[in-house]
């Protein structure tokens, strides 16, 4: 690289004193490339690439710097900018959260497409770092391209979108800002109890200012990511809690999975009996079968865990953020004098249904209190209980997902004729006799996180990615694609399961996947629409509208007339061209035999595949048993909503506040 010299005051000179002249957008691709992540003794590249889409905001700037420096920063090249900081996201998560990948995008539109990105990392606690461009900072150029340009606000632009989606924020305007931003970023990044999206808005003129850096600032540097050592009084609290309790159970979220804590939580199940539930982050947390699993819980759950968590005394909630699917809107648990106890991290999270907390690491924390617990079993009574609900719910899973039980359509009239002769339940039971130890099933919105949370096993080494922090459509594929380069192991699969409402959203990241040979599979439940969105329809207003696909009968969109309602034909989509179209292999089953042949046949194919098959819609899995805090209207003109109006009034009567 070609050294200037430059004026006196635009050096900041590091202790040797030493600098080096570079532009903003080199010295942050420098210096992404010098960082490490250190955990459990383990030393990583802590951004091993980049991801983007280069336009006017970016590409003189950070493009050049990219080009430059490809050797030790490889790039990316994607097709949609939320999709590329999904597949980041998925690739962090998968990492548990000790590496992730830098996204840059353009200003304006380029830019505001990767909110919706941070707003799921953030939510769901995983780091993502991203670097849109933003507008001039000199302003010399008058109002640019997809410049804001707000008359009261001259200071504000797209990018200001990203504060309250983000754990740190900063706008880049002088190049020695660089000095303490870029420290402060991967210290947030870092960082489990504060990681989140990290952005770094960069002005496009900024990004080619040079500027005399200490060189010390790119010297390979190590961001210790800490276990939280739990305290030893408020371990032996909680044993003395669970030991008083007579109907104890465990909640276990994602941070059991992030802290590599599932082998100590499940052999803490094993030695004492606690029944353990899971969230969907918490999906896998139990590693093994045994009488302590009780699969997952809440809206989503099994129906008979969801009874033993309305009759615990003692809820323990380890490394999750307890939504209302969790707590099926504060409803779920009943008992009169129920307590609560945590583990976490967060205290923000950890002191959540006036839970008595343990702030500590989960390994480190659930390690110290089978310690303290000894041989401590939990009350025979409710041993018996634990093992009659898994007795109940297994058999009704089985039947539930059996592919090679015929579904019985000639006694559901009510159900549309499509042609389909699997459920989307069958589709996964033949899913999991395909998992193999090691593979990867992804999730995230609709139906398919829903069922796999329901009747998934994830034990054995067979993972499971529900993303449903933020339940966002479109972030299934390209996660699957970061799963992927997470774990490159041939012999492991990953699989995304997603809906068609999903696929036609977002299937432009297959293009990407084709073109740096990225294997996982899509498997695309064809049931002719946003069906999980229809079943709420139906449940909360006895109505469904503009949920399915299907054509509009005549009279046109704007004619006021009851056939804007969408009531026509199923629409008659080609997914499979589309997915061929876009460099996807491709197979299109219909039987029980010819998704396992499918299968089989595209284990090992070296890029993406996709497998489209029909299922029949509306054809459920069985109900959770719980509520929602969902309102009906209050005054209708259509639809008489009194009989849901009550019910769900009855709902309301069991919402509880605990404190």
């Amino acid at each position: 690289m070609t050294q200037h010299p430059a004026p006196q005051s635009t050096a900041v000179p590091g202790p040797s004193g030493r600098t080096v002249r570079l532009t903003v957008a080199q010295a942050i691709v420098r210096y992404i490339a010098a960082q490490y992540s250190l955990a459990d003794g383990v030393r990583e590249r802590f951004v091993p690439a980049a991801l983007g889409i280069f336009g006017h905001g970016n590409v003189a700037g950070l493009g050049q710097a990219l080009a430059e420096h490809a050797d030790a920063l490889p790039f990316v090249q994607g097709r949609n900018e939320q999709a590329l900081g999904h597949l980041a996201t998925g690739f962090a998560r998968a990492a548990k959260r000790r590496r992730t990948l830098a996204v840059t995008a353009s200003i304006g539109p380029g830019a505001t497409n990767l909110v919706t990105a941070a707003a799921l990392a953030t939510v769901n606690r995983i780091p993502l770092l991203l670097l849109p461009g933003d507008t001039y900072a000199t302003r010399r150029q008058g109002p640019v391209l997809q410049q804001l340009d707000l008359p009261g606000t001259p200071d504000v632009t797209v990018n200001d979108a990203f504060r309250p989606v983000s754990r740190f924020f900063d706008r880049i305007t002088r190049p020695e800002q660089l000095l303490t931003a870029l420290p402060q970023a991967f210290r947030v990044l870092a960082n489990p109890e504060e990681t989140g999206a990290v952005v770094l808005a960069l002005p496009q003129d900024v990004q080619a200012h040079a500027f005399d850096f200490p060189v010390e600032l790119f010297a390979e540097r190590d961001w210790t990511i800490r276990r939280r050592v739990p305290d030893a009084a408020e371990i032996a609290r909680l044993a003395e809690r669970i030991r008083g309790a007579e109907r104890p159970l465990v909640i276990a979220g994602g941070g059991v999975v992030y802290a590599d804590a599932q082998g100590v939580l499940t052999e803490l199940g094993r030695g004492t009996g606690l029944p353990i539930a899971e969230t969907f982050a918490g999906k896998g947390a139990v590693t093994e079968d045994g009488p302590w699993s009780v699969f997952g819980i809440g809206l989503e759950g099994a129906p008979t865990t969801n009874r033993l968590a309305e009759r615990a005394d003692l809820v323990v909630h380890v490394g999750t953020r307890l939504t209302d699917f969790a707590t099926a809107s504060q409803s779920l648990f009943a008992d009169p004098g129920v307590r609560f106890a945590s583990i976490n991290i967060v205290e923000h999270d950890a002191v959540k249904q006036g839970a008595e907390a343990v702030l500590a690491d989960a390994r480190l924390a659930l390690a110290a209190l089978a310690a303290e617990l000894g041989d401590y079993r939990i009350p025979a009574a409710w041993a018996a209980d634990v093992a009659g609900a898994r007795d109940a719910w297994l058999p009704v899973r089985d039947a539930a997902t059996d592919p090679d039980a015929p579904f019985p359509l000639a006694d559901h009239p009510e159900l549309p004729v499509t042609g389909a002769t699997l459920t989307q339940g069958q589709l996964i039971g033949l899913l999991q006799e395909h998992a193999r130890p090691g593979d990867t099933i992804v999730a995230a919105a609709g139906g398919p996180p829903g069922d796999l949370q329901k009747v998934w096993d994830a034990t054995g080494g067979r993972a499971a990615h529900l993303e449903f922090g933020f339940s966002c459509m479109g972030y299934e594929l390209p996660a699957a694609m970061g799963v992927r380069l997470a774990d490159p192991d041939p012999a492991h699969r990953v699989t995304a399961l997603i809906g068609d409402g999903t696929f036609v959203m977002m299937p432009t990241e297959i293009v990407t996947a084709a073109q740096e040979g990225i294997p996982c599979t899509i498997v695309v439940s064809e049931n002719h629409g946003y069906q999980v969105i229809r079943r709420l329809q139906m449940w909360r207003t006895g109505e469904h509208f503009a949920n399915e696909f299907r054509y509009r009968e005549a009279g046109g969109s704007l004619a006021g007339s009851d056939a804007a309602g969408l009531s026509g034909d199923y629409l008659r989509i080609d997914l499979a061209q589309i997915a061929a179209g876009l460099g996807a292999e491709v197979r299109t089953p219909a039987t029980a035999a010819e998704v396992r042949a499918a299968l089989a046949e595209t284990r090992d194919a070296a890029g993406p595949v996709v497998i489209v098959v029909p299922t029949i819609p509306h054809a459920d899995l069985p109900a959770s048993e719980v509520w929602w805090d969902v309102s009906p209207a209050e005054a209708w003109e259509r639809v008489d909503t009194s009989a849901k109006l009550a019910e769900y009034g009855a709902g309301r009567a069991q919402q509880r506040w605990h404190g």
